[in-house]
C-alpha cells in the first residue's frame, strides 16, 4: 500500500503543523526505543485550534516512516478531515474514548510491548517493586478486555475506566497513556513501560520480591502529583533532549 502525503504546511495553522512535527517525533522516538508492533499499535495528538479533531499515523505506516505530512486529521465521529487517507479502526476507538472523556487530553500513547501486555494480564497488574513504578503506580487504572476494540461502544467504558489517570493498563491487550501534552504522553508512557519491563525482569528472577514501604508510595505518591497538577513542562527536560537526538540522526519527522 503507497502511503499518501495528505498535506502541506502551507494548508494548515501554526499550531497544527507545530502539533504534526511534535507527533511525528514522537513515532520516531519510540521507534528509536523499539516500543512497536509492526502497523498495529498509534499514538495521537488532538489538533489545539479544533479541539474536536486528532492526528493519528495512517494504517499501514511503520513508526519510522510517520512525518508531519502523512497523519491523518479526523474528527470524533470518524471522519477523514482536510484530505483522504487511511486509518486502525481500533485506533480510532481507543483514542477518540480518550478524547470525548477528557477535555484536558492532549495526546494519548497506546502501545503493544511483550512487557506492558505481560503486566496487564496477571491480576495484581502494576506492582510497587522499584523506583520508575513510583512515577506512575498510582496514577494506572484498568480496562478489562472486551475484544479488539473495533465496537465504537467501548469507547465508554474506555474513558470511565481511564477517569483522571495518566496512564491504563488493558487487560490482556497493552498500555495506554495520556498527557495534557506530547511530552507528557510520552514521560508517562516511557515510565509506564520501564516499571512493567523492571517488574517482568524481577519475577523472573523467582526470588522473594521485595515491594517499596507502603508508607514512601503514598507520599511520594502525593508529592508527584501535587507537582504533576502544578506544572505545565511535564516531560520538556527529557522531550527536547530527544529532539536533539532525532536532529542529530538525520531525521526527517518534520517532513
Amino acid at each position: 500500500m503507497a502511503i499518501a502525503t495528505l498535506v502541506q504546511q502551507q494548508d494548515v495553522s501554526d499550531v497544527e503543523w507545530e502539533t504534526r512535527c511534535e507527533l511525528a517525533a514522537l513515532y520516531r522516538i519510540f521507534h528509536n526505543m523499539r516500543m512497536t508492533d509492526l502497523v498495529y499499535t498509534h499514538l495521537s495528538a488532538r489538533v489545539p485550534d479544533e479541539p474536536n479533531c486528532f492526528l493519528m499515523n495512517q494504517y499501514g505506516e511503520m513508526f519510522d516512516e510517520v512525518t508531519a505530512s502523512s497523519l491523518v486529521k479526523m474528527d470524533l465521529d470518524g471522519n477523514i478531515v482536510g484530505g483522504k487517507g487511511n486509518f486502525n479502526s481500533a485506533g480510532f476507538t481507543i483514542h477518540s474514548a480518550c478524547y470525548i472523556a477528557r477535555d484536558d487530553v492532549m495526546a494519548v500513547v497506546h502501545l503493544h510491548t511483550k512487557a506492558g501486555i505481560a503486566v496487564a494480564s496477571v491480576k495484581n497488574g502494576l506492582l510497587p517493586l522499584s523506583q520508575h513504578a513510583l512515577y506512575v503506580i498510582d496514577n494506572v487504572s484498568y480496562h478489562d478486555y472486551e475484544g479488539p476494540a473495533t465496537d465504537l461502544d467501548e469507547r465508554e467504558s474506555l474513558g470511565r475506566n481511564l477517569a483522571d489517570k495518566g496512564n491504563m493498563l488493558l487487560r490482556n491487550h497493552g498500555t495506554l497513556s495520556v498527557g495534557r501534552t506530547v511530552p507528557e504522553a510520552f514521560r508517562n508512557a516511557y515510565y509506564l513501560e520501564k516499571s512493567c519491563d523492571i517488574q517482568v525482569a524481577t519475577q523472573s528472577l523467582g526470588d522473594e520480591m521485595i515491594m517499596m514501604p507502603e508508607e514512601v508510595v503514598e507520599e511520594s505518591g502525593k508529592t508527584r502529583m501535587k507537582r504533576f497538577r502544578e506544572a505545565d513542562d511535564v516531560g520538556r527536560l527529557e522531550w527536547d533532549a530527544l529532539i536533539r537526538q532525532l536532529d542529530r540522526q538525520g531525521s526527517d519527522h518534520r517532513r
